[in-house]
């Protein structure tokens, strides 16, 4: 019977030690974090994306954390800065990812601002990106004879276009590319050193 209160004990404590080191901890020092100015919340048709994308898996193949220079050469692949937890503040559920199976996505919307590239991206990245191993995504798009008024009709290179056809973003494809688009975390995150303080 001794063994088994030991037993328990032992359990519960390194069952606290846990939670107050993966729990607790985090949450006092992230509880107060406030957006930075250049973040704005996400428009009705951005968090429509958002959840077309976490609903066609994109976040198992790419992360949404740019790494410090010290752990990873995410800088240098052109990624963007660093991540800190106010880039976050709007982002829930957040999708950090733990897979970079395509690049990391946090700053595509620096990267690649064009709706014309993502939409054509999302109906045949190796267009785009020879060799890609990411799908296509053609329920996203219509193929019809020609665009109605106020379509959007995607411009993909030569060669990829179905003969005499037009390809039609339908609005969840729209959404999604919105989403992409605002994944923008280029302002600056620390307060500007005081004039000659780097000296």
């Amino acid at each position: 019977m001794e063994s088994e209160v030991k037993l328990a004990s032992g359990a519960l404590a390194t069952l606290a030690v846990a939670t107050a080191a993966l729990v607790v901890l985090p949450y006092v020092q992230v509880r107060d974090i406030q957006a930075p100015e250049g973040l704005k919340p996400y428009t009705s048709a951005e968090l429509r994306g958002r959840n077309s994308y976490i609903a066609n898996g994109c976040v198992y193949c790419h992360s949404q954390q740019p790494r410090d220079k010290n752990f990873g050469p995410d800088a240098e692949r052109g990624w963007g800065r660093a991540t800190v937890p106010a880039d976050y503040v709007y982002d829930k559920p957040h999708l950090l990812g733990s897979m970079r199976t395509g690049p990391d996505l946090m700053n595509i919307g620096v990267r690649q601002p064009s709706q014309d590239w993502h939409l054509g991206h999302l109906y045949q990245p190796r267009a785009y990106v020879p060799g890609s191993i990411m799908p296509s995504y053609p329920y996203l798009f219509e193929v019809k004879a020609q665009a109605d008024a106020g379509e959007v009709q995607v411009k993909l290179p030569p060669g990829h276009s179905p003969e005499g056809q037009v390809v039609v973003a339908t609005p969840e494809a729209l959404d999604l590319v919105q989403y992409l688009q605002s994944l923008k975390r280029n302002y600056p995150v620390l307060p500007p050193e005081p004039e000659g303080a780097a000296q």
